[in-house]
């Protein structure tokens, strides 16, 4: 009778520590919301560089979330001392399975400490371009101009070359053109100048730069460089590629094309 009483007793002190993790759990992210969302609501929190305002939130979330869990572990009644000596036991083996998250985090403290970018920016990261939408506490996330998302670990970030391409004002657009041998080259010149001239984006100051810079195999090159505002890169290439397709032939410039001369010896 006594063993009966005692497997009902102890069932009853489960049931009740099972309610009660339960009714922490339910809080407990109840709360976690609401002081995320304060948090993030914050003036102060506004005043950050939201790059910075992104990772703080996601560790905070993270940390919330652990101490959560350690308070239901405590509630169940397992004690903190068997669980300290559990992971102190599996110590090797969580070392080598969270190693790449653990630089991870690193490089995201990294990213935070030096900025190479920041939420908004367009930038390339190996390979891969896109606008940056969240630097998390493990990943970063871009958003790439066909609307997919990347998400570039933090260790591959400290380690790569990242390109931005918001971070100055002015960006040069640089062209390599080809025009056919025999071509008169103040005329070629003229024609390229007149075409930047008439585009709006194209700055003035600083001064466009056109010149031959090579004699190839079957053309002539010219290199042209022209600077205009980082957000007008695009439209500017577009249109003055157009733009001269349609004044080279306006003015008889040739544009070549690779050719291949073949000469048949006969020795008969």
């Amino acid at each position: 009778m006594e063993i009966l009483e005692s497997i009902v007793a102890v069932c009853i002190d489960i049931a009740w520590r099972l309610i009660a993790a339960l009714i922490v759990l339910v809080i407990g992210r109840f709360l976690i919301k609401f002081v995320l969302k304060k948090i993030k609501n914050g003036k102060k929190i506004q005043e950050l560089d939201p790059t910075v305002r992104t990772f703080l939130n996601n560790f905070l979330k993270f940390g919330l979330y652990a101490l959560l869990a350690v308070s239901i572990v405590g509630i169940l009644g397992v004690p903190m001392a068997s669980v300290i000596t559990l992971f102190a036991s599996a110590g090797a083996a969580v070392a080598l399975a969270v190693k790449g998250s653990f630089s991870n985090l690193v490089g995201g403290i990294m990213l935070l400490i030096f900025k190479p970018i920041s939420v908004g920016e367009f930038v390339e990261i190996s390979g891969k371009s896109g606008t940056v939408e969240e630097v998390g506490i493990f990943y970063t996330q871009l958003k790439t101009g066909d609307n997919l998302t990347v998400s570039i670990p933090n260790a591959i970030m400290t380690d790569s070359v990242i390109t931005n391409y918001s971070r100055k004002d002015l960006r040069r657009l640089d062209l390599a053109l080809g025009v056919a041998y025999g071509s008169d080259s103040e005329k070629v010149k003229t024609v390229i100048q007149g075409v930047l001239n008439a585009h709006e984006k194209a700055l003035k100051d600083p001064a466009p730069f056109i010149r031959m810079t090579a004699m190839n195999d079957s053309s002539l090159e010219f290199t042209v460089r022209v600077w205009c505002a980082k957000d007008d890169y695009g439209t500017l290439k577009s249109d003055v590629l157009e733009a001269l397709d349609k004044a080279f032939a306006a003015e008889g410039i040739e544009v070549p094309f690779p050719q291949l001369d073949v000469f048949v010896k006969n020795n008969k």
